[in-house]
């Protein structure tokens, strides 16, 4: 009877707390950057060599979502906004990078099955790579739009551009706490990518990329506007319009805000992670 409570206490003293699992996860995220800059490097080479235009259509691709959303808004809804390319566009470029760290944050377990099989390294890095991966294709979506800015609006260019960093590091780190949680539970539920794909395009419309965050008020329903306006979209686009294209501050109180809670949804995430972690092997 004395061995039996023994071994329990044993047992229950040996189960890593949560606060332990974050800790472990944060620091394996640190002890294994430059694992996650290898993963990174292999990631760009291999996209560019299996597509035609490469890394290129980092800068294409935006430009091509510009036009289509232009014609679609001012010529066939014919809705007229001062220099609207430059506004939609200010909201496409993030976009793409949260959609592409996303998507390729679901699947970055699941990619690498033969890897994690034959090879014991801290799975975590994975979405962490996955993520890091979508900073360096949104430098080359500044390209474009330092372009437009230079050759057609050139009055728009201001000071405030230099906060742009700023939006993306509480991008980054909400990024990264979806999708660390979205890797984990892509394990077990297989289909979660292709909801995924469906659920982010209604988000993105959802969001004001397209229009205003003003027009908020123009909905009567007391509850949908308060969802809108929590939507940590409405934050990050109304920011990065703020800076790009109104030329004034950024929302400075929605990003603080925006930026602790993805520090908690983030040690949550990793949490949840590094619960899940030990039956990868196993499922995969």
């Amino acid at each position: 009877m004395a061995a039996t409570q023994e071994t329990r206490v044993i047992g229950r003293s040996t189960r890593p707390t949560a606060r332990a699992l974050v800790i472990e996860g944060f620091r394996e995220i640190w002890s294994r950057r430059r694992l996650a800059r290898y993963l990174v490097r292999a990631d760009l080479v291999k996209t560019g060599a299996n597509t035609l235009f490469g890394n290129i259509w980092w800068i294409l691709d935006p430009l091509l979502q510009m036009v289509v959303y232009v014609v679609l808004v001012t010529v066939i809804f014919n809705v007229k906004t001062p220099d609207y390319p430059l506004f939609v566009f200010a909201a496409i470029l993030p976009w793409k990078w949260f959609t592409a760290s996303t998507n390729d944050g679901i699947t970055s377990v699941t990619s690498r099955e033969k890897i994690i099989k034959q090879v014991k390294f801290p799975k975590i890095i994975l979405p962490f790579a996955a993520t890091l991966g979508g900073v360096v294709s949104f430098g080359f979506g500044l390209i474009p739009l330092a372009g437009l800015m230079i050759l057609f609006y050139s009055d728009r260019i201001s000071a405030f551009l230099v906060l742009l960093p700023l939006i993306a590091i509480v991008q980054f780190a909400f990024t990264l706490a979806l999708a660390v949680f979205l890797a984990g539970a892509n394990v077990f539920f297989r289909d979660l990518a292709n909801v995924a794909r469906h659920f982010l395009r209604l988000w993105f419309y959802l969001s004001p990329a397209l229009y205003s965050a003003d027009r908020f008020a123009d909905i009567h329903n007391p509850i949908l506007r308060t969802v809108l306006e929590l939507n940590p979209w409405t934050t990050l686009f109304t920011s990065y319009h703020n800076v790009i294209y109104y030329s004034t501050w950024p929302n400075f109180q929605g990003l603080a805000v925006l930026l602790v809670v993805s520090l908690v949804l983030l040690a949550f995430s990793t949490l949840f992670f590094k619960r899940v972690e030990p039956a990868f092997a196993k499922i995969l």
